[in-house]
């Protein structure tokens, strides 16, 4: 009777374990049935058995199943030696271990920022948005790397282990690097060291283990022609893929990358000082992750897991309304309802425009009242320069 009480009183376990059940249950039975399932982290795995075998990263990925798209892989060589381990299973047994972590990468990525009551109705409504289903449908790493860039902030606040799991999150996949950057603008410069001794550490452990793939992806693999060819597809939700899809490339179109991306990184970064400077870490980390996709010049709509954490905040600061728009601005319709494809996003009416880059519009326009919010709280307009609506761990 006592442990019914407690989950009557705190669903979040039967929420994240009824998940975690139903994507075990579906990894077996598409495993037994041997369906296609997972094409990204069968990447992963074709990367993982490249390596033992002796095989090239950066080459086509021989162990890809036959149902598989010709893929390549993309990270750098430390992600391709993390995979090894997923050799040990059948693929799709491989997406089944990527899809089990998804509900308590939720849990921790949502629990610094969301109010307690709000978590299980977040928890669930969180699966209904295209970032996380996608991230889930596909195999992807991106919840997971989330979970552990929030937990170094906010679980390990006062550690002398923070910044440990950035730095290895930031050589698996190279834009978490701007988490770094994020400690120094908040003056907190040994996390800061200690996450880039890290990432040089395992970067450079890589490069002992795999010199020819370290060679190559640093100096050409980097640039991935695959990326090149997609830029401009609706599905990359980048300012890079803004660009490409609304001027002819040239000089001009790479002036106004270059140019707004300094810009908006200038900007980020001054608020995430400001924001720390009056005690609003949450937002101040929200900005920086918004940041980063906004410059990385491949923001793939399922990349957009940061959306959860910026709905829990939203809901616990008392702006359930405009949680909800989002969140059903999220939810993929956006991406489907447009053409895209072979250069059919160049060819937009401004509707279209505006729909299919829905996500990008939602985080500059959020970016900017986060601006006119700051100001006004600075000035004594918004009644107080403290944050009372943060949320306490």
């Amino acid at each position: 009777m006592k442990w019914s009480k407690e989950l009557r009183a705190n669903p979040v376990p039967v929420v994240v374990g009824g998940a975690m059940t139903v994507l075990a249950v579906v990894a077996l039975v598409w495993w037994i049935s041997d369906t296609p399932l997972g094409i990204d982290s069968a990447v992963y795995r074709a990367g993982g058995f490249a390596v033992l075998r002796g095989e090239s990263l950066y080459s086509p990925l021989r162990a890809l199943p036959g149902w598989a798209l010709d893929l390549p892989f993309t990270y750098p060589p430390f992600a391709g030696l993390l995979f090894t381990s997923l050799t040990a299973l059948p693929t799709q047994l491989c997406w089944g271990l990527l899809a089990l972590a998804a509900a308590p990468s939720l849990y921790f990525a949502l629990r610094p920022f969301a109010a307690r009551t709000h978590l299980p109705v977040l928890l669930v409504g969180a699966f209904a948005l295209q970032p996380v289903w996608q991230t889930i449908g596909l195999g992807q790493v991106n919840l997971v790397l989330m979970a552990a860039v929030v937990a170094d902030m906010f679980l390990l606040r006062d550690s002398r282990f923070r910044g440990i799991a950035i730095g290895i999150v930031a050589a698996i996949k190279l834009i978490p690097l701007i988490f770094i950057v994020h400690f120094l603008v908040v003056r907190r410069f040994a996390d800061a060291a200690r996450a880039l001794a890290v990432f040089i550490g395992v970067t450079a452990f890589a490069m002992a283990v795999l010199p020819g793939d370290s060679l190559r992806y640093w100096t050409s693999a980097i640039l991935n022609a695959h990326f090149a060819a997609t830029k401009g597809w609706v599905g990359n939700q980048s300012w890079q893929a803004f660009v490409a899809r609304t001027m002819p490339d040239g000089t001009a179109a790479t002036v106004v990358i270059v140019a707004f991306s300094a810009l908006f990184a200038a900007l980020a970064m001054w608020l995430v000082h400001r924001l720390h400077r009056v005690g609003d870490d949450r937002a101040a980390l929200l900005v920086t992750a918004g940041c980063s996709l906004l410059l990385s010049p491949i923001s793939w709509t399922h990349h957009w897991v940061w959306v959860v954490p910026a709905l829990g905040l939203l809901a616990a600061r008392g702006r359930r309304g405009g949680a909800v728009a989002i969140a059903v601005l999220f939810t993929g319709w956006t991406v489907a309802v447009v053409p895209g494809g072979g250069g059919a996003e160049r060819d937009w009416t401004f509707v279209e425009a505006v729909v299919g880059n829905a996500y990008l519009i939602v985080l500059v326009a959020a970016g900017l009242a986060c601006h006119l919010r700051f100001f006004k709280m600075y000035n004594g307009l918004y009644g107080t320069t403290n944050t009372k609506n943060d949320v306490n761990l």
